[in-house]
């Protein structure tokens, strides 16, 4: 029976819930948190969006098994779970609403297996994901997902929303390296997804749909995970040039000799001024925007000399022998952003043909409308993430107005709304504009089949 609180108010909602909380704390014990503070906390993620009320818990899972339990008593009742790792999700995929119960996977945070051999990991969906790259380190491996989140993030959050990152530009986004996964189903049913061989094609690929459906299908509690050979070398370069166009047609250019780097990170002036600022560099007197590419393997070398005959006649080019330090600079880009008011992230994609024409497009936008946007990107696969920056308080209707024109530029150029951060919250009002009418309702559809009653993460990405 389906008591279905949420759909009802007053008295009876109430009764509902306190029943409810009743038993989660019989059946959790101290793993069930109801204390304000932790509420408070477990209901945002980074994206900055503040939801009305308070989740009505917070349950650390330790197991599958916990998982499938909540889930069962969950929709008993008819109360809605959202599924959080580390919290740092930037669209307001994690999100926790009035009512709602927060499902938290950090305790289940261990490293199963790394397998030289078959070269892959098994991880529960706990795990940092530099912990994963950092074992595979220690037989000589790599997990080639690097986001830039990637010391703070969880495997699971990654899943999510298919995270992608600086090393994407080669080895591809989360769903690449990702060959099977346990879940755990809104009904309480674990199952198990594809496997540990690279190859397989039996049935309907429900592993790269579950990648990137941010907790509305299912619960991912471990996945099995490709790994990849550590490169023996690499080579980094470092480029600044007069603006940001030049910088972006120069990645394009990289792209069209048919060289394929591992990395190739972009930073607009706006970057470069607020890193400065924060970490004491000089940047921004070096160029108006900063281009970081990296080369590894075998080739890298070569590869290298290309990129450089490639950015020399167009920009002040530097080879690097220190290429963490450049990362690093890479990485300090968002921090930095915001230590200058409250953020808005967004994230869209083009071709990479089109960068060029985004990056023009953003900075008419931003003085159209009088707002003040930094532009990051992964250049070198027409990922760019136009970075609102509002003193503080609420983001002020210019700055959506703004955010919608960039959305429309996007499609308009062939590309996407969201390359790796998911829709979640932020971005629902806008989502219909891509997919249209028929393929949306395919995917409530789906949404449907695996979860009746909806209540995983309802309301978030499709």
């Amino acid at each position: 029976m389906v008591e279905r609180p949420l759909s009802s108010g007053g008295d009876g909602y109430l009764a509902a819930m306190t029943v409810f909380a009743k038993e989660l704390d019989a059946a959790f014990g101290d793993k069930a948190v109801f204390d304000p503070v932790t509420l408070a906390a477990a209901s945002i993620d980074r994206s900055g969006w503040e939801p009305e009320g308070a989740p009505a818990a917070v349950v650390y899972a330790e197991s599958a098994a916990d998982v499938s339990e909540l889930l069962v008593l969950a929709g008993r009742f008819g109360v809605a779970v959202v599924t959080r790792g580390a919290g740092t999700g930037l669209s307001g995929g994690a999100v926790a609403r009035n009512g709602e119960v927060v499902l938290s996977l950090e305790r289940m945070n261990r490293i199963l297996e790394i397998s030289e051999t078959d070269q892959v990991a098994r991880a529960q969906a706990g795990v940092i994901t530099i912990d994963i790259d950092n074992a595979a380190a220690e037989v000589g491996l790599r997990y080639a997902p690097d986001p830039g989140s990637v010391g703070i993030s969880t495997i699971g959050g990654n899943i999510a929303t298919n995270a992608g990152g600086l090393r994407c530009a080669k080895y591809g986004v989360t769903k690449d390296s990702v060959l099977g996964l346990e879940v755990v189903l809104a009904d309480g049913r674990i199952i198990s997804t594809g496997g540990r061989t690279v190859k397989g094609v039996a049935g309907y690929d429900l592993t790269s749909l579950l990648v990137g459906s941010e907790g509305t299908l299912g619960v991912v509690t471990e996945a099995t995970l490709r790994l990849r050979p550590a490169p023996a070398s690499t080579d980094t370069i470092a480029a600044f040039f007069g603006s940001v166009t030049e910088a972006a047609a120069a990645a394009s250019a990289i792209t069209a000799a048919g060289v394929q780097p591992s990395v190739c990170e972009l930073l607009d002036s706006a970057c470069l001024r607020a890193i400065d600022a924060h970490q004491g560099t000089s940047l921004s007197k070096r160029g108006n925007a900063f281009l970081l590419v990296q080369s590894d393997g075998p080739g890298s070398r070569a590869e290298a000399e290309l990129i450089e005959k490639i950015l020399a006649p167009i920009a002040a080019v530097e080879r690097s022998d220190d290429p963490d330090e450049l990362v690093r600079v890479r990485r300090g880009a968002l921090p930095a952003l915001e230590q200058l008011g409250r953020v808005l992230i967004e994230d869209v994609a083009v071709p990479r043909s089109r960068l060029g024409a985004m990056t023009e497009a953003i900075v008419e936008i931003a003085d159209k409308h009088h707002v003040t946007v930094a532009t990051m990107a992964h250049a070198g696969d027409g990922n760019l993430h136009p970075i609102f920056v509002v003193p503080g308080g609420e983001i002020p209707a210019e700055v959506w107005d703004a955010a919608s024109e960039v959305f429309a530029t996007a499609l308009a150029l062939g590309g996407t709304l969201t390359g790796e951060h998911g829709v979640g919250l932020l971005k629902q009002r806008w989502l219909g504009d891509e997919l249209g009418s028929d393929v949306g309702g395919l995917m409530h559809g789906i949404k449907a089949v695996f979860d009746p009653q909806g209540i995983l993460n309802p309301g978030k990405a499709i």
